[in-house]
């Protein structure tokens, strides 16, 4: 009894062995899609930086540039002193009405073997000021002082002006020369237009900006305005939304989606951040607190390396469950499975892994998929029939393989649901194992094994 015990634990002892060694081969899988995805963001950021990164748009804005000038006396008579000083501030006017509406479709870049999700389209921003009275000069806030302003600009800023491909500006109808830049300090990166000479500061102005742009992965856009309305269309089936507010109504299907937003001042207070120069995110700022946006992202939600790094987080239970499944037929079929064998099916459920990574850079990761998990089995099935002792039992084998790749499939895709899919899997697997094995008497076996090897022992000595 003691022989066969100590048997049973030696060999539970070298299949953990072979358990653990099989944790090392699968870290090693993880190691290598964690540089894969290391080297798709760096991917990322090679076409941000040759092309244009995600864009964020704020404005249009009107802004006036003021300086105010005055005389500071120290001093009293022959010490007297007179200096001229000076400060320099910006007025600004958020639109009263912002309507922002376009088309940003599919624009990707590759790297190598790496897909980077970009956009490309135009855009039109019509906005309305009631009045520009905010652009009146103030009084001087020193005795004595005097303010002298600049004539009303225009500005649009955005987070990467590369992507500015192409802008066109009405002013109340009548085309506007676009320059670069700002100038604005806090968000120095865009376009700006000075207004034409003769505009009353206390009619109604319209502007039409016409923008073609391209940027990648993410798109938003600064509500700076008393109500903005934003709508976009695009031929991205998988959007994610973010930013401070959700779109009140969108369209998702596999040709693309379409999105509104409405918001008002009441809200959000983007457009009094804006004026506070309060940071953004890609495009400055100071401060404390990030400004409202509202935004998507082209999210790629089957993404080979994300997919590869969740399959492989399954890895242990499947080589577990295949130990399991073996270690039944031992029992109940009294076939012997030697330790090395068990490694060999480990080895070859590892492989999965890495046949799946390596065939998702080329082909979809469904097709990827199926591929790898069918080689997978086929080989395990053909192994089986040798390790298992018949064609019957090698075919069962393979299929109950196939039939954990389903289940694994199933939760990749079922990312909601995945821990209750999972956790049945599971437990279905538990109750199975102890309802074949719920009449063995393990001490019996323990004896059978002993005495089989007592029988053995002196007709194999020399």
């Amino acid at each position: 009894m003691k022989l066969s015990n100590g048997g049973m634990i030696g060999k539970l002892a070298i299949l953990v062995m072979v358990a653990l060694l099989l944790c090392v081969v699968l870290a090693r899988i993880g190691w290598l899609v964690d540089e894969r995805q290391s080297s798709q963001h760096d991917a990322v950021m090679n076409v941000a930086q040759s092309q244009a990164g995600a864009q964020t748009l704020l404005g249009p804005l009107l802004l006036r540039h003021c300086t105010e000038r005055w005389q500071e006396t120290s001093g009293s008579g022959a010490d007297r002193k007179v200096t001229q000083e000076s400060k320099d501030f910006v007025l600004g006017q958020e639109p009263g009405q912002l309507s922002v509406a376009g088309a940003l479709n599919q624009e990707p870049r590759y790297r190598g073997l790496f897909k980077v999700n970009g956009y490309a389209g135009a855009l039109q921003f019509d906005a309305q000021w009631p009045s520009l009275e905010d652009l009146q000069p103030p009084a001087p806030e020193h005795a004595g002082g005097t303010v002298r302003c600049e004539a009303p600009a225009l500005m649009l800023a955005t987070s990467d002006a590369r992507g500015l491909r192409l802008a066109t500006l009405k002013v109340a109808g009548r085309l506007a020369a676009v320059k670069p830049g700002t100038t604005l300090a806090a968000y120095p990166r865009g376009l700006h237009a000075e207004l034409p000479a003769g505009l009353s500061l206390t009619e109604p102005l319209q502007v039409q900006l016409k923008l073609e742009l391209a940027g990648t992965e993410r798109f938003a856009l600064v509500p700076a305005a008393t109500a903005t309305q934003l709508d976009i269309t695009s031929d991205w089936p998988h959007p994610s939304f973010g930013g401070r507010f959700l779109p009140t109504r969108r369209e998702i299907s596999e040709q693309g989606f379409t999105a509104h937003w409405q918001v008002s001042e009441l809200a959000s207070s983007a457009g009094a951040d804006v004026l506070a120069a309060k940071p953004i995110e890609g495009l400055g700022g100071k401060g404390d607190g990030m400004v409202d946006t509202l935004d998507f992202s082209m999210v790629d939600p089957v993404n080979p390396y994300v997919m590869s790094d969740r399959a492989i987080k399954y890895g242990l239970l499947f080589i577990v469950l295949s130990f399991v499944t073996v270690g039944l037929v031992e029992v109940l079929a009294g076939r012997r499975v030697h330790p090395l064998q068990y490694l060999q099916v480990g080895l070859a459920l590892s492989v999965f892994f890495l046949l799946l990574l390596s065939l998702s850079e080329h082909l979809s990761f469904a097709l990827s998929y199926g591929l790898a998990a069918a080689a997978v089995a086929l080989l395990l099935g053909h192994y089986g029939a040798a390790m298992l002792g018949g064609r019957r039992q090698g075919l069962a084998f393979g299929v109950g393989i196939a039939a954990l790749y389903g289940a694994l499939y199933t939760l990749l895709t079922l990312e909601q649901t995945a821990l209750l899919i999972g956790a049945l899997l599971f437990f279905l697997v538990l109750a199975a194992v102890m309802v074949l094995t719920r009449r063995i008497d393990w001490y019996a076996l323990g004896r059978n094994a002993l005495a089989s090897g007592e029988e053995a022992g002196p007709a194999s000595a020399p």
